[in-house]
């Protein structure tokens, strides 16, 4: 379920819709706008502070911006900004290089993490609230103590981090240089925006440690700075602690917001980029009027008309009505200097970028002749008002504390929501056509046009820094021969936690219609919105051996059409009420999930209900979706990480087995996939006794009770399905290759089989997973990413079904590296089988399992997917609360326990997505035997 947001550049997924709306609601009346009480006040060295009291969960929002981004680069410095965000995590004054993220992650912070826009660099944690000083402590350490011991060790790490990141988020992402090549059409040569934030090779690699210590000093001062604390704090405490630990920090030189002037472009630009993928791809893109200047909002509103969700126009025409497109987005990324507006459409097997674009034109045409309906325009802020509240329910991440620092940096006003509301709800049909006629012009735009071919990479092997992995003496040697801000000697210990919060995890209410429908509850009044989430226990492991993907097929089918809805009179009937509708299936489940203002659920819940219990699955529509799904196949193929997990998946499980595939399955099946076989799905699995209703959000357990009666209650009784998935035939190799030739990186799973999600060893897995690769500060992260830069990052983790499923290490890797990276990656498995835990690693990993367990509970969505997780996998009402003691008693015995039953490399299946020239022979040399080789859909050649 894909919600739009009005806080970071707004795309706007939709998919096909068609014919009018008929009977469609009213539409609802206007949503209440939250009181957001703040507190702002600046300190005397210039740090803008912003503190919000909230009590919901025993957790704060930690959230400083830097009002500095590439917007600020100079020329030859592409991407400066966004190295420097890596660089603030390396070593302080006081906090040596790794220990910052070790002790935020053993006092359970959750979201902790940076960012870079192009106007400003954030970082951000949330942290139990008795926590709040430990996250002060660092940030203000970042700012205040950095520059004294920056060195050039750290700087050629990220360097290499970063790089690694640009290969996997650019040039390995389909159609990511494509996107590139469209800002740099956008913006001349020399413009801050003219580059992608990342930057180039050659300015990432180019950067020098001076460069580095520049740039700190110059918009890293608290001057430059905001910060937002968010949650349940005292304010008046909040505000000793922020003078405390930053208003002894200097101030630093006044920075001058960028005076820049973007050239309006006056004719039509042409780019065609190849890039490695299967389906052309068409960008449009427009200058526009900066974030909340006049146009702005209109042009959020003409977006959603255009691309928002199934009722969006482009989808009616291109991919429901025309069938020429495999999807289409449109968005406003609103900007400091100069916003952009972007439609992107992907082609439909067999159709062309001319086609597309023809398309596209026609319906810019005609809302520029005609404008939008008022209908129309009432549908679009409905939707972006929803999407807007239901930003606010997340304190920390891209929440609230976000939220807030967005609107001082752009308005100056951190309360600026209601005047956010306001612009929006001013918007009418006459100004979108206004902003339409004025600036989606031909002769203003860029057309840039992907196309299948292999892709030209600036990726120079320049040489690494002399000394670069210099030793501690010499690194220290590089820092600031004057230290920036006075020695405290009180500053090199960290704050010690206050008396830890008390929270008691949402356990739900529930209650059993007749028809053996459960229904799970969770009341939270906070903010008027509901979240639902229909559940069946029946996903894919459910398909039959000759249908892989049927359980995903009929999901989708969900949404196109009952005995008394269209699929575009669903589509426009979910959008006038601002709502968000979604349906799909992993392997033990299927869903329908429903996000709604409080004002419109029983009107949304009504369609929730048809579409779940009077599906038509009529032949013209599957016969659409039987073309999304092959179209959606192609698109899979281009992603190298995807491919990995479909090969490990295939590899795991072996051929015939039903989990050995991905939701989409394969294209056999997808085209021997007949309405009978969807129906016959449906009928047998989506049944009361095999579901659960689960409602969290602004409505009560009376209220709930008659709304499902209603609309549920006719639901026929019927038995829920038997039968169990067979047993898993693994290959027999220990090294599988797909083979993509010319790939930058490889993309790694290292896989074997990990336990049911209702093992007793669940907890002391999580510790040892925390420990391996589950964390930020974990052993492989802090090894191939943090000490060798091999990797952007490398993560572990459990899958955890309701029969046993894959334990994976995933990462993309420098294709140099290849072999060196599994050598690592294994070692590391050695280590933790071979030796018990010391005491303080076990106590971090352990203590960010605990002291995380609040954060997992900050929206409606959240909570209602934990309460999911106790009906899939039958664990019982006070599971979370018990898990908290579980966690605390796991020690390093059983750590080391969980790590030889399950991690065991002889078991292990190493998969690898690369040139197979390059990497086989680094394989090769690893003793793994011969490789296996599997195709791009992960099936054995």
């Amino acid at each position: 379920m894909k919600i739009p947001t009005l806080m970071v550049p707004l795309m706007l997924a939709g998919a096909p819709a068609d014919a009018p709306a008929q009977d469609v609601p009213p539409a609802p009346a206007t949503a209440p706008v939250p009181a957001i009480a703040f507190d702002k006040f600046v300190l005397p060295n210039g740090l803008q502070v912003i503190l919000v009291e909230d009590k919901r969960l025993p957790i704060v929002a930690v959230n400083l911006w830097y009002h500095v981004g590439p917007a600020n680069e100079a020329p030859g410095l592409t991407g400066f900004a966004h190295l420097f965000e890596h660089m603030m995590f390396a070593q302080t004054r006081h906090i040596p290089r790794g220990m910052a993220d070790r002790l935020l992650e053993g006092a359970g912070a959750t979201d902790s993490n940076g960012g870079t826009g192009y106007d400003s660099t954030s970082y951000y944690d949330t942290v139990p609230s008795n926590q709040l000083e430990l996250a002060l402590w660092v940030h203000a350490d970042r700012m205040g103590y950095l520059l004294d011991v920056l060195d050039q060790q750290a700087l050629t790490v990220q360097q290499d981090v970063v790089r690694n990141e640009r290969r996997q988020t650019v040039e390995g992402e389909p159609y990511g240089i494509v996107e590139e090549a469209l800002a740099q059409a956008l913006f001349p040569k020399g413009h801050p925006y003219h580059a992608s934030i990342i930057g180039s090779h050659a300015d990432i690699q180019g950067a020098k440690l001076s460069d580095v210590r520049d740039f700190f000093a110059r918009y890293y001062g608290p001057n430059n700075a905001s910060l937002v604390l968010a949650g349940d704090i005292d304010k008046k405490k909040a505000r000793e602690l922020v003078t405390r630990y930053f208003g002894s920090l200097k101030r630093g030189a006044d920075v001058t917001r960028p005076n820049v002037t973007t050239p309006p472009i006056t004719a039509e630009r042409r780019i065609t980029v190849r890039d490695r993928v299967e389906l052309p791809r068409v960008f449009m893109g427009w200058l526009t009027p900066s974030a909340y200047q006049p146009g702005d909002a209109e042009l959020l509103v003409a977006a959603y008309i255009l691309g928002g969700g199934k009722a969006g126009r482009l989808y009616k025409s291109l991919v429901y009505e025309r069938q020429i497109a495999q999807d289409v987005d449109a968005g406003q990324t609103s900007l400091g200097l100069s916003s952009t507006f972007v439609i992107d459409a992907t082609a439909r097997a067999g159709h062309t970028p001319q086609e597309l674009e023809a398309a596209i034109d026609a319906e810019l045409a005609q809302l520029a002749e005609h404008g939008p309906t008022p209908r129309e325009v009432e549908r679009a802020r409905n939707s972006l008002e929803t999407a807007l509240l239901a930003s606010l329910e997340k304190l920390g991440g891209d929440g609230l504390a976000e939220q807030l620092n967005h609107y001082n940096l752009y308005t100056g006003d951190p309360g600026y929501l209601p005047k956010d509301l306001a612009r929006l709800r001013r918007v009418d049909a006459a100004a979108v056509q206004r902003a339409v006629r004025s600036w989606l012009r031909k002769d203003a735009r860029v057309v840039v046009t992907g196309v299948p071919g292999k892709p030209k990479f600036d990726d120079p092997a320049l040489p690494k820094k002399s000394g670069a992995r210099a030793d501690k003496a010499s690194a220290l040697a590089t820092g600031a021969d004057v230290p920036l801000n006075k020695a405290e000697a009180w500053r090199a210990t960290p704050p010690k936690a206050g008396p830890a919060p008390r929270f008691k995890a949402p356990r739900g209410d529930s209650f059993t219609l007749a028809n053996g429908l459960r229904v799970i509850h969770h009341h939270n009044p906070a903010l008027p919105l509901v979240s639902s989430q229909l559940v069946v226990r029946s996903g894919g492991a459910a398909n039959p051996e000759r249908l892989p993907g049927l359980a995903g097929f009929t999901a989708q089918m969900l949404e196109e059409g009952t005995a008394t809805r269209s699929a575009p009179q669903i589509a426009d009937e979910i959008a006038q009420l601002g709502a968000f509708l979604d349906a799909g299936s992993s392997d033990d489940v299927s869903t329908v999930s429903l996000l709604a203002l409080r004002a419109t659920f029983e009107r949304a819940l009504d369609v929730m209900a048809d579409i779940v219990q009077h599906p038509a699955f009529p032949i013209a529509e599957i016969e659409r979706q039987r073309a999304d799904r092959l179209g959606s196949l192609m698109q899979q193929r281009d992603d190298p990480e995807t491919v990995a997990a479909l090969a490990a998946a295939g590899a795991l499980f072996g051929a015939g087995h039903p989990k050995g595939y991905g939701q989409l399955g394969l294209e056999p099946a997808i085209r021997n996939t007949t309405r009978d076989d969807i129906a016959a799905f449906w009928k047998r699995h989506y049944v009361p006794s095999n579901a659960a209703l689960v409602v969290t959000g602004d409505i009560t357990r009376a209220e709930l009770e008659t709304l499902t009666r209603k609309y549920f209650g006719a639901w026929p009784a019927a038995e829920a399905p038997g039968g169990t998935t067979g047993a898993a035939r693994p290959t027999g190799a220990r090294l599988v290759l797909v083979d993509q030739a010319d790939s930058g990186q490889t993309a790694l799973q290292i896989a074997s089989m990990g336990p049911p999600r209702n093992t007793p060893d669940f907890p002391a897995l999580q510790v040892m997973n925390g420990v391996l690769g589950g964390m930020f500060s974990s052993r492989l992260n802090n090894n191939l990413r943090e000490t060798k830069g091999y990797t952007y990052g490398i993560y572990s983790r459990f899958d955890y079904d309701r029969t046993p499923a894959p334990f994976s290490i995933e990462a993309s890797v420098q294709q140099d590296v290849t072999g060196a990276s599994v050598r690592e990656i294994f070692k590391e498995i050695a280590a933790l089988r071979e030796h018990p835990l010391p005491p303080d690693e076990l106590a971090a990993a352990r203590d960010a399992q605990l002291l995380s367990l609040p954060g997992q509970f900050e929206t409606n969505a959240d909570v209602g997917a934990s309460l999911t997780e106790l009906f899939v996998y039958d664990l019982a009402p006070d599971y979370y609360d018990m898990l908290a003691q579980r966690l605390a008693e796991v020690d390093a015995g059983a750590v080391q326990k969980a790590a030889r039953q399950w991690l065991d490399p002889d078991k292990m299946i190493v998969v690898a997505v690369g040139d197979r020239r390059r990497i086989l022979p680094q394989l090769q040399s690893l003793g793994l035997g011969k490789a296996e080789i599997r195709d791009d859909d992960g099936q054995a050649k």
